[in-house]
């Protein structure tokens, strides 16, 4: 059974939540003190995050990034909020994907079965370790090393550079990416792509590997030596 922590102070929401995905056989938990979420969250041990943008004393993108700082497991925004800047803010903070308020009950339980599924089967993938340039990628840990600088990555970012790293200096496409990440392509926007992408290459340039993902318009992206 996969557990879910939704921080949703919207109380009919969450127990709908709770009974809806309860019917797909996932276990949720709802945070009790807004003041607490962290610990919670650690106590709760989940598969799997779902956040609410507006939330009482701090909002959604604070404890996404504070949960980022300590996890790298799924995280997606639920949240009634339409501007472009609260999906750019919440991929920036390290969440997965981002589902608009009123939304369609059945696309979530898509979105969410898809994520857990690549997030969960991608950790027993042979492949762990590749070396680029002068730094390894250790797609098992989620992390990037170069010297004594190790940077965390986010299991989409790292599924990210897998698929490029399996194909080094060769144009992969926007589409195939999207459909081996998220499965239900037809539910993800392209923007989401892009966010995710520009987040590891700004991740990357930190520790030296300025344009270590090139577009090449038409084609996709490409992890170039």
């Amino acid at each position: 059974m996969q557990k879910l922590f939704i921080i949703e102070d919207d109380e009919v929401l969450m127990e709908e939540l709770k009974t809806r995905f309860s019917e797909w056989d996932c276990e949720v938990q709802g945070v009790r003190d807004f003041g607490n979420v962290v610990q919670e969250f650690i106590d709760a041990g989940p598969d799997l995050v779902i956040i609410d943008v507006t939330l009482p004393k701090y909002d959604g993108f604070y404890w996404c990034r504070m949960i980022r700082n300590i996890s790298s497991l799924p995280i997606i925004f639920l949240s009634s909020r339409n501007h472009p800047t609260d999906m750019v803010m919440s991929m920036q903070m390290g969440a997965d994907d981002f589902v608009q308020k009123p939304f369609n009950f059945e696309v979530l339980v898509a979105k969410v079965q898809a994520m857990l599924r690549r997030a969960y089967e991608y950790q027993n993938q042979s492949i762990d370790v590749f070396k680029f340039r002068d730094a390894v990628f250790n797609f098992k840990k989620l992390t990037v090393v170069k010297g004594e600088v190790t940077i965390e990555l986010t299991k989409n970012e790292s599924k990210i550079l897998s698929i490029l790293a399996g194909d080094v200096n060769q144009a992969v496409s926007r589409e195939q990416l999207i459909e081996q990440l998220w499965d239900d392509s037809k539910f993800i926007s392209d923007n989401t792509l892009t966010v995710n992408v520009n987040r590891i290459r700004k991740k990357l340039e930190e520790i030296g590997l300025e344009s270590a993902i090139v577009t090449k318009t038409g084609l996709g992206y490409i992890l170039k030596e």
